[in-house]
């Protein structure tokens, strides 16, 4: 007996059809797949045809979906993310295990990848996957586990871990520090001293940039309307961190993220703690509720939490 019609669709076609329809274009269809516009068409094409029905309404500079082609999609789409929740399920389940972790680009540099090595050598079974931005992502995508936050407590989702506050403080460079000392560059030793020196300033409009700024520390310092040497804007924290190291000015460092290298001597506070000032916004961990049962998510978020508590202690943090 022919049964034409109860032949399966290919699932390349369905998939190329999914992403024409929700972007309503056939060259952003073939952008998202790696594919070329010439191939999405005869998708398509080979689709429409074991249909019998037209999908789309080809226009000179846009594409409309037909009724068919509507209700084609309705079918198609919870279908789609279906088989792919069920295709990752299966990956994690029958690969090696991994950790997805988010988190902003400076804290990623200086806190997190410094010590992930550690956690590697302990636990060489699971693998980290690193997403380092400054966009905020939500954890409702399935890709991600846990993310590390800096945001106000206001801010925070409800079920945040605290990891440490925040500390700032003025550093240089061990070079720039022996400089001074030797009287071949000019004397850091009160806050008016600055106006010799080149300021590494965080060019950002986030909120927390009030409390990260140069004018918030010198008007705390009594110097409000100070005016260094020369400004030195920079768009992360970890870029002011390397001016500083590479001795080009005197950055205003969170202590969190670089008490190692002042424990190094890498970094100088030339105003010792007396300098340092407190910021409202706090380092959080923040777990994926979809991923909160699995043990390899488990011991990463038990080692963050015992390397905060080492970090805690080295910043003077109580409580």
């Amino acid at each position: 007996m022919n049964t034409p019609y109860r032949r399966a669709l290919s699932l390349g076609n369905l998939r190329a059809f999914e992403a024409v329809a929700r972007r309503l274009s056939f060259s952003d269809a073939a952008e998202e797949l790696f594919v070329t516009q010439s191939a999405i068409s005869r998708q398509i094409k080979g689709l429409e045809d074991e249909l019998g029905a037209p999908l789309f309404v080809r226009g000179t500079r846009h594409v409309e979906i037909t009724p068919d082609g509507q209700a084609l999609l309705r079918a198609v789409e919870p279908g789609l993310l279906k088989i792919d929740a069920s295709v990752r399920q299966i990956r994690q389940t029958r690969s090696r295990r991994r950790v997805s972790v988010t988190t902003f680009a400076s804290f990623g540099s200086l806190w997190l990848l410094p010590r992930i090595e550690a956690f590697q050598r302990e636990h060489p079974d699971i693998d980290i996957r690193v997403s380092a931005h400054d966009a905020v992502a939500d954890l409702d995508d399935p890709e991600l586990d846990l993310a590390l936050r800096y945001c106000s407590p206001a801010q925070a989702p409800a079920g945040s871990r605290r990891l440490f506050g925040e500390l700032l403080t003025p550093v240089v460079s061990r070079s720039l520090a022996e400089q001074i000392r030797r009287g071949e560059a000019p004397p850091l030793v009160t806050a008016a001293d600055l106006a010799q020196h080149t300021l590494a300033e965080e060019d950002d409009n986030r909120p927390s940039t009030e409390f990260l700024s140069w004018r918030h520390w010198l008007a705390r310092h009594g110097e409000p309307g100070l005016q260094p040497r020369r400004w030195l804007y920079l768009n992360f924290t970890y870029q002011q961190v390397q001016a500083a190291l590479a001795g080009q000015g005197v950055a205003l460092a969170r202590v969190a993220l670089v008490f190692e290298a002042l424990q190094r001597g890498e970094l100088v506070e030339p105003f010792g703690p007396g300098g340092r000032i407190e910021s409202p916004f706090t380092y959080w961990l923040i777990v994926a509720p979809a991923s909160a049962a699995r043990p390899e998510v488990k011991q990463f978020c038990d080692w963050v939490e015992a390397q905060s508590a080492a970090t805690r202690e080295a910043i003077g943090e109580i409580g």
